[in-house]
Formats: structure tokens, sequence, C-alpha cells
């Protein structure tokens, strides 16, 4: 297969889902329908998309030596993902709990599981693969000290690095904040750019990606969710917003992997524009909110482009868009 390269290193975790009327509450129960089971984890999600957008797809991971491990080794796998570096670990398989409310918004409880094992000694028997890539692309579900290893690696042979830093911990220490300095694309949501830059964080959504270039990454990508993204322009121009496409939404859960696979991707290939890229992953992270769970909707670049062709840079109708958030 040609296209570009992309080596992920994360998390992998089984999903546990259920789907219930509305949001549970603090303190209260609330009863859902059938449980669910299927792949996820950032890693896992943005390795399996960025194969089907038609990238070469590798994952540096752990999993469980469980029944939960062996499963979802074999479907990356078959997904055309290369797995010579999802090993196990003496722990069980990352797990996902995911509560699913009618209008596809979601809450997330992860056990880290194998995926806290992931140290960044794994990285030597690796280290070929980060070195050769032409993109690695990162998130914060397994320890930052292997993702700013991964990421010094990749850097010191020209590779490009994305970061999805997400989920954000509740302290940004130095060892973060390295990584993030280390990155050349970060893609944060609203609520993570917040955390980022702190106090008054009253910002307004158009100004957020300048402020966060100034810890350092030469490109920095907010989701808006069904409002697209809002990107750094090029050569200090200003800050441009990408609106979303309009679809018919089912749930939200892997669309913000969806926009870091298709971002990756583009970004990736050398020549295409961060804008024109942006416009990509909102058309990917729109796809993926039409189907069910974290896998099943995540898009081909074929229909990629055909929502491209349709819509362009076409703004959806409130309630019915969607993309990462």
């Amino acid at each position: 297969m040609t296209g570009p390269q992309v080596v992920v290193v994360g998390s992998v975790n089984m999903d546990l889902a259920v789907r219930v009327p509305h949001l549970p509450r603090p303190g209260e129960t609330v009863p859902g329908g059938e449980l669910e089971q299927g792949g996820g984890g950032k890693g896992a999600n943005q390795a399996v998309a960025v194969r089907r957008l038609g990238a070469r797809s590798a994952l540096i991971a752990r999993v469980g030596d469980d029944e939960f491990g062996h499963r979802l080794r074999a479907e990356l796998a078959e997904a055309g993902v290369e797995v010579a570096g999802v090993g196990t670990a003496g722990v069980a398989t990352g797990t996902a709990l995911i509560v699913i409310g009618p209008d596809g918004d979601n809450t997330i409880t992860v056990s880290p599981g194998a995926n806290a094992a992931l140290d960044p000694a794994v990285l030597d028997d690796h280290s070929g693969r980060l070195v050769t890539a032409d993109a690695l692309l990162l998130q914060l579900e397994v320890p930052v000290a292997t993702c700013l290893a991964a990421a010094r690696l990749a850097r010191a042979a020209g590779v490009l690095v994305v970061l999805n830093a997400a989920p954000l911990p509740a302290t940004i220490g130095a060892e973060l904040r390295e990584l993030i300095a280390a990155a050349d694309v970060l893609v944060v949501n609203e609520v993570e750019a917040a955390g980022l830059i702190g106090p008054p964080g009253d910002l307004p959504v158009l100004e957020l990606p300048s402020a966060l270039g100034r810890f350092g990454p030469s490109e920095v990508v907010v989701t808006l969710g069904s409002r697209g993204a809002v990107h750094t322009g090029p050569d200090g121009s200003g800050d441009v917003h990408v609106p979303a496409f309009a679809v018919a939404a089912v749930d939200a859960v892997g669309a913000g992997d969806a926009f870091c696979a298709a971002l990756a991707v583009a970004r990736a290939d050398g020549t295409t524009p961060l804008g024109a890229a942006v416009r990509r992953a909102c058309a990917a992270g729109a796809l993926a909110t039409t189907g069910r769970g974290a896998r099943a909707a995540l898009p081909t670049g074929a229909e990629v482009d055909a929502l491209l062709a349709r819509q362009g840079g076409a703004e959806g109708a409130d309630g019915a868009t969607g993309t990462a958030s």
C-alpha cells in the first residue's frame, strides 16, 4: 500500500457502552438499553481511522493477557493496523465505561489498565518505526513520559509530531508542557484549550489557537463540536474558523479520533496546507458521528472526499452537524 506512514503511540480499550434517555445527574440512576461492547481507546481508534483513510498505520501500545486483549489485538490486525508494537502487560486490558444520551452526547470513564504500563522503555524495540514514519500521532491516555520520549525520537528524525492533548490531566506539569512544546501540531477541544491556558480562561474562541501557540507548537487546532474547528493561520495571519458539515448525527463517540487521524494523514503527506487538512478533518469527524460506537462509523478516504465534494466548506444547520469535540 502506498501513502504516508503514521505511527500511533497510544491506548487500547474495550468500550462498554449503554444508551440512556438522558445523561444521569450525580447520584441519579437511569435505566438504559443493552450493553454494547467494542474496541476503543484513543490510540487504537486513531490507528484504525488512519488506515481507513488510506495511510499505512502502525500502533505501539499495551493490552492485558486476557480475553479483551487478545480480541482487540486481533481486531486491530484485521483492520489493517500493524500490531507488532502491541504487546501484553501483566495487568488487565484498559476499559472504558460510556454512557450515551439521546442526542449523541456522552460521558466516559476509563480504567487505564495495561495502558499505564506503556512506559518509555517499550519504545526501545520500536524506535525504527518512529524515526522512519511520516507522522507520529499521540494522545494522553498513556503515560506522558512515554509520549514525550516518542516525540523526542520523532523530532530528532524530522518526523511530524501531532499531539491530541486529551484527556487533559488535572495538573499541567513540566513534562506535559515539554511535550506540547515538542509537538508540530497540537489538537485540543475548547475545554482542553481553557485548561491549558488557565485563568482567566475567557478568551474568544477565535483567539484560542494563537494563545496556545505560545506554548511552542507551530500549528494549533481547536475543535468546536457542531461549530467545526478553528486553527492558527499561516504565517501568523490570525486564526481561521472552519465550519462543520451537515450530517445526521447519531453519537459523537470516536468523532475526535477520526478528526485527529484525518488531520495527521493530511499533514503527513507534506503537501496539504493546514487549512485544507482541518477541512478534511472536520469532514471525517462529522462522518464519524453518523454511526454508533467508536469504530463502526470511522470513514474511509473516499467517504471524506464525497462529503467534501457535496458540501465543500458549508456550515450545517443547528442540530444536524457533527465533528470532533
